[in-house]
């Protein structure tokens, strides 16, 4: 018996169900949130679907609801099913923190199951701070945007002095441009604003799919908000780890996973023509950013780089292209096939790395900057040239506003919610599902076997996990236990 099937058996023959979601939230009903048409930021789904988009006014600090106000935008791509098939509300959210939702209620809607396109109505939003709401900018973010890049693994007492430095100097232009708003553009304060967001459609709970910070959010509605909590679908799990802490397991993740890209690369000289052993395409590997760190071209250094590098490992469909533009280099001197294509100080990446770095340090402690540096000795240790470039935390360190205690995540009083992980994600690793789950009694947890990839469900299409979530989701099935699929494994050569 496959496992497909078996999960199958499973779910019909055993699994226990969630309370039925209200007769007055399956009947679409006109929200008190007024919506119209969408920036062109937000595309356009194939017909018959449409997408509309509103505003509602939230406090800037809920817990002072007199106070000033900001806006933060909303967009819905309403259900194709019948009344009978409706099962409310589902926000979503793409990750970051600073990812926009605006856009992601049509181009994730496009990869759900069509039961769960039948039953929700499809409701994206912009996190307070990020796109059309209420953006922030960190202006010059302590030489962040400077092309190229300072090197951001520093070593030796010179280097690591001028990284305290950027770090300080990160968080003193956060403070200028962020003003007002910088201690209030917190995970805490974002989940009262999808409660504003249910209050204004008129449900009586909010159904979500957060994928990566996407999931933390999702831990903190259900903290804060755990009887007015739906069927949620957590992604890709963010640990309940302060986020510095996170961002240091997630840097010596990183250094696994690059070996096993090396290795996979090794495994196809006449592809990548980097190598045919692990150490071979490592060697390439660092011929080229030492190259590009002694002489780098058209504004492409080791910062740019490591971005590039950060970028690739975090979805196996990447590494292709990634091996491609090291040959590239050291075939042609060329960086060019390594460069997004999107530059990464346009208008959008500049307001997501101010809201990263703004959020993360609105949710937790900060560390000290005795053992930022002590940590990256450390990882130094491990990989003497790691890839630091999700460290963002670290900014925290010299914060204008810090909090009194990390966020609450999770809440005993919550329906059972679904967490699903891919067992080699580097970017959001499977032992934070597993701390997750244990604060959400009842949840279970699908995990996607010999995977490599951030981002599971409708997006590495994986027929097991999909059915899971979507029966989940549409009918409210909770499995019995934890269910593990099949994954596809090391990606095939192009």
């Amino acid at each position: 018996m496959s496992r497909r099937t078996a999960l199958w058996w499973t779910l019909a023959a055993t699994a226990a169900l969630l309370p039925p979601i209200p007769a007055q939230a399956a009947t679409p009903h006109e929200p008190a949130l007024p919506f119209g048409a969408c920036p062109d930021s937000v595309p356009r789904p194939a017909a018959p679907d449409r997408v509309e988009c509103g505003r509602i006014s939230v406090p800037l600090d809920w817990n002072r609801p007199q106070g000033p106000h900001i806006e933060v935008a909303v967009s819905r791509v309403p259900a194709s099913g019948t009344p009978a098939e409706h099962r409310g509300i589902l926000l979503v959210n793409p990750g970051g923190p600073g990812g926009s939702g605006l856009p992601y209620a049509v181009t994730k809607r496009a990869k759900l199951p069509g039961s769960v396109r039948r039953a929700y109505d499809i409701i994206g939003f912009d996190p307070r701070g990020v796109g059309q709401s209420t953006p922030v900018d960190c202006g010059p973010m302590g030489g962040l945007f400077d092309s190229p890049g300072a090197d951001p693994v520093p070593v030796g007492p010179v280097a690591e002095r001028a990284y305290l430095a950027s770090l300080r100097n990160t968080a003193d232009d956060c403070s200028a441009g962020a003003g007002a708003m910088l201690p209030y553009l917190s995970t805490e304060q974002t989940a009262r604003d999808m409660d504003a967001i249910r209050t204004a459609l008129g449900e009586p709970r909010t159904n979500f799919l957060g994928v990566s910070y996407g999931t933390y959010l999702g831990a903190a509605y259900a903290a804060q908000f755990p009887h007015r909590t739906g069927r949620m679908v957590l992604d890709s799990v963010v640990g309940p780890w302060n986020w510095y802490d996170f961002d240091v397991i997630q840097s010596r993740a990183l250094l696994r996973q690059r070996d096993t890209f090396f290795t996979w690369t090794a495994a196809h000289p006449d592809r990548f023509a980097l190598g045919g052993s692990a150490d071979a395409v490592r060697r390439a590997y660092l011929r080229v950013r030492e190259g590009l760190t002694a002489r780098p071209v058209a504004g492409f250094g080791p910062a740019e780089f490591d971005r590039a590098v950060y970028r690739a490992l975090g979805r196996t469909e990447r590494w292709a292209g990634l091996a491609d533009g090291l040959r590239t280099y050291l075939r042609d001197d060329s960086p060019d096939a390594l460069r997004p294509a999107t530059a990464f100080d346009s208008p959008d990446s500049r307001t997501y790395e101010a809201a990263n770095r703004i959020v993360k340090c609105a949710d937790a402690p900060a560390p000290t900057p005795h053992r930022i540096l002590a940590d990256i000795r450390r990882t130094r240790h491990l990989d003497p040239q790691p890839v630091l470039t999700g460290m963002e935390a670290s900014t925290c360190a010299y914060w204008h506003h810090r909090p009194a205690q990390p966020t609450p995540l999770g809440s005993p009083d919550a329906p059972p919610l679904l967490l699903v992980a891919s067992a080699h994600d580097p970017v959001t690793t499977i032992g934070g599902a597993h701390e997750l789950r244990r604060l959400l009694p009842g949840s279970r947890l699908v995990t996607l076997d010999n995977d490599y990839s951030h981002g599971v469900f409708a997006s590495r299409g994986n027929a097991c996990v999909d059915e899971a979530a979507a029966a989940y989701l549409v009918d409210g099935t909770v499995p019995t236990a934890n269910v593990r699929c099949t994954g596809p494994g090391l990606p095939a050569v192009p």
